[in-house]
């Protein structure tokens, strides 16, 4: 019995053992399913062609590299159903939802709002013109003592900065000590003397005001009657000695610049604003300022005049902005990153900047009209602010414009322009020559020089095949005058776009061809038809 039992359990466990190994070696039926699936997928898809992977007018029935050794990429059926030419419309692409997705296309709707920005601009601690003095003598003399004897020294109001001595000085301070004491003397003299004595009396005291004499110096003069060997020159005002001539001993003459004193509790920063932005500035404005050796610190103050003039070097016109200067922390020289905002002037329309494509000559934004179709608009634009610009033309309130990937899909609509131009140009065809020049094989671009979807694709000519060197992939060809290009008559070498129209070239045939320039100096023939009028044959 145990020996039954025994071999019952060694057979269930042999089936349950074969039975994992061949479900193993099947697989998930799912996986499997899925699997299948994808694999007749890939089955299912056509390849088309390859294409130049730069964007050029080329393509090849076979995979290829391009001179920089970039493989050319496929295109499968239905790839080339998306590009203008399948939209119907110029100007337009259609993109499928994985490929939007893969791109990360992000759209936002065109809406009216309040343009606020900030002006910003570079600027330079100045100090206050109005607040800059010059000690210079107005008398010769010499420097009998210095008591400020370094540049950068701060002084108060009043402080003694140096002290001189002068003839010149001497002699009138005895004049008029002599001259108050005479009218002193004369006062029970007659009227005519006592006149006289005070004009000459009044002359001295004005020569010595004239000569910046100090009140106190000349009310002690007047009352103690001696004059003085030597005067002390005081700071006019509170400040910091920006410069300092004066040196002990030394002579000067009169307007001599022996001290400068600048008073720093207000200055000037001269903000050099860009010519597009200086009409938005005005006087009165408040501006911000940040400076370098405090970070994190905002300083705020006016503007108080805009210069009439602009720096042609720079293209910049100057802004005076005064602030006060607390603690002295800014110091002329220093450099400033100055901000002015600007108030908007209403509600406009307005898209992200960055849903702009600016060629430099034209603006264009590309609009969503469906899901996974964009349109390619030019537009007009207006004022800008931090984030939003202004259009004046071309989009409508509520439309979607794309503001993320808008330059790859500009890039596959162009793409595809091209190649829909070049598809429709370059059609299975036969030989063109001498004997068949006037069979159409070939159909090429219209003597507009434009592609189905309406855009230019490159130039035209017409002229007779002089030579064909099919292992260099050239075309030699004696042309006419190229009215696009201003070229004259000439004989000169092409390349062929693709195998194609170099084996329907034949010596002889006359021939009306569009060609572009790949490379500098590199002109690639991409279309060629019979020339009109040309008859041969059969």
């Amino acid at each position: 019995m145990k020996r039954g039992m025994a071999l019952v359990v060694g057979m269930a466990v042999l089936l349950a053992a074969g039975a994992g190994y061949w479900l193993g070696g099947r697989g998930h039926p799912v996986q499997e399913a899925a699997t299948q699936s994808a694999a007749a997928g890939e089955a299912q898809k056509k390849l088309l062609y390859y294409r130049n992977p730069m964007g050029l007018p080329d393509t090849s029935p076979t995979p290829k590299k391009d001179p920089m050794g970039m493989d050319y990429v496929p295109v499968y059926e239905g790839e080339h159903e998306t590009g203008p030419a399948a939209n119907g419309q110029a100007g337009q692409v259609a993109i499928g939802a994985g490929k939007v997705q893969k791109l990360g296309v992000r759209t936002e709707a065109a809406g009216l709002r309040a343009l606020d920005r900030i002006v910003r601009a570079a600027g330079r601690i100045e100090p206050d013109e109005r607040r800059i003095y010059a000690i210079a003598p107005k008398f010769e003399g010499y420097v009998e003592r210095l008591h400020v004897n370094a540049t950068g020294q701060p002084v108060g109001k009043g402080q003694p900065l140096f002290e001189v001595y002068s003839p010149e000085l001497v002699s009138a301070q005895r004049e008029y000590a002599i001259a108050a004491q005479g009218v002193e003397a004369l006062q029970e003299a007659g009227g005519e003397t006592q006149a006289g004595m005070r004009q000459l009396a009044e002359a001295s005291l004005a020569r010595l005001r004239n000569w910046d004499i100090a009140e106190g110096e000349i009310k002690t003069l007047a009352r103690s009657g001696q004059s003085r060997r030597t005067l002390t020159f005081r700071a006019p005002v509170s400040g910091v000695v920006t410069e300092k001539k004066a040196l002990q001993g030394m002579r000067f003459m009169p307007g001599e610049v022996l001290y400068q004193v600048v008073d720093l509790s207000t200055v000037w920063v001269l903000a050099d604003v860009h010519e597009q932005d200086i009409g938005l500035v005005k006087a009165g404005a408040r501006a911000r300022l940040r400076i370098d050796a405090y970070p994190g610190k905002t300083f705020e103050g006016a503007i108080a005049y805009v210069y009439p003039t602009l720096k042609a070097e720079t293209r910049t016109v100057p802004v005076r902005v005064e602030l006060a200067n607390p603690g002295l922390l800014l110091k002329p020289g220093m450099f400033a990153q100055v901000e002015l905002p600007v108030g908007a002037r209403g509600a406009v329309l307005a898209v992200p900047t960055s849903a702009v494509i600016d060629s430099g000559v034209r603006q264009v934004v590309l609009v969503q009209i469906g899901e996974g179709r964009y349109e390619s608009r030019a537009v007009r634009l207006g004022a800008r602010s931090e984030d939003y610009v202004e259009v004046l033309d071309g989009v409508r309130e509520g439309e979607a414009v794309v503001v993320a990937a808008n330059f790859l899909i500009d890039a596959e609509s162009n793409l595809k322009a091209a190649l829909g131009g070049l598809g429709g140009a370059i059609g299975p065809v036969g030989p063109i020559g001498p004997a068949s020049a006037g069979h159409g094989g070939l159909h090429g671009s219209s003597d507009t020089g434009t592609g189905p979807a309406g855009r230019a694709v490159g130039h035209l000519a017409q002229g007779r095949v002089e030579e064909v060197d099919a292992k260099a992939g050239t075309v030699s060809i004696s042309h006419g005058p190229v009215a696009s290009l201003k070229w004259p008559a000439m004989t000169m070498e092409f390349a062929a776009a693709n195998d194609a129209i170099l084996n329907a070239l034949r010596p002889g045939a006359s021939v009306a061809f569009e060609f572009v320039e790949r490379g500098q100096g590199e002109w690639v023939i991409t279309a060629v038809h019979p020339a009109a009028g040309a008859h041969g044959g059969h």
